[in-house]
């Protein structure tokens, strides 16, 4: 199958986990994972309707923007970002989902203040504690957004969450449900740059029960693309 068919096939089934959740399809935020995709292939996914695209390296962003892959669609960086690249991708990008200290948060705020533009991100949290895995852990968040009122150029739009590979669905669910509750809680605070309305969480394999467990935004790769070679 092609990309059309995919996307067309995983709109129906993050429609059929919506509506079990008491939720319409278009309430989730679909995100094609776009690592390692060729700048072509990019472009078919934002003609089969993805909402937005999602990059992990910096270098591979960068090189596609130029390459004008992204053309009709918003561009979310996923993966983990140095505080040195901070710069190649304030303000190029519309949400950068993988923000995990204070002192990413301060740079981000730093160069989007020296472009006058506020920049979106979530904080993204470790709800595994997997040592394998950037985040901060779910007992941190808000001690982190006690932080950053004086940040006036960012703007923290939710959470974002990468579960460990665990054998039982039932496990991964769990992890998804205490992530919600999380989110549920850093919702209650309304500031001048807090605005969570964003739960990023479920890939290709685990998508659906993110989506009942909360999730209204999802990164998806191969379920679109096909599994890497």
């Amino acid at each position: 199958m092609g990309i059309l068919e995919n996307v067309h096939r995983l709109r129906e089934e993050i429609a059929e986990a919506a509506a079990t959740s008491g939720r319409a399809g278009s309430d989730i935020v679909l995100v094609a994972a776009t690592k390692t995709q060729s700048a072509d292939t990019v472009r078919g996914a934002i003609a089969a309707g993805v909402d937005a695209c999602g990059e992990n390296r910096v270098q591979e962003l960068t090189e596609k923007f130029e390459a004008g892959a992204y053309v009709g669609a918003p561009i979310h960086f996923i993966g983990h970002l140095q505080k040195n690249k901070v710069r190649k991708i304030v303000g190029l990008v519309s949400l950068i989902q993988s923000v995990d200290s204070i002192e990413l948060l301060q740079a981000i705020d730093r160069v989007a203040g020296e472009l006058e533009i506020v920049q979106d991100v979530l904080i993204q949290v470790n709800i595994g504690e997997d040592a394998n895995k950037f985040g901060i852990h779910a007992n941190e968040v808000g001690a982190l957004l006690d932080q950053i009122d004086p940040l006036s150029h960012i703007c923290v739009r939710g959470l974002m969450t990468i579960p460990p590979i665990l054998s039982k669905t039932s496990e991964t669910r769990a992890l998804f449900a205490q992530m919600y509750q999380v989110y549920v809680d850093i919702r209650r605070k309304n500031t001048h740059n807090i605005r969570a309305d964003f739960l990023s969480m479920g890939m290709s394999g685990d998508f659906q029960d993110a989506i009942l467990e909360g999730a209204n935004m999802i990164r998806v790769g191969s379920t679109i693309f096909g599994d890497r070679m």
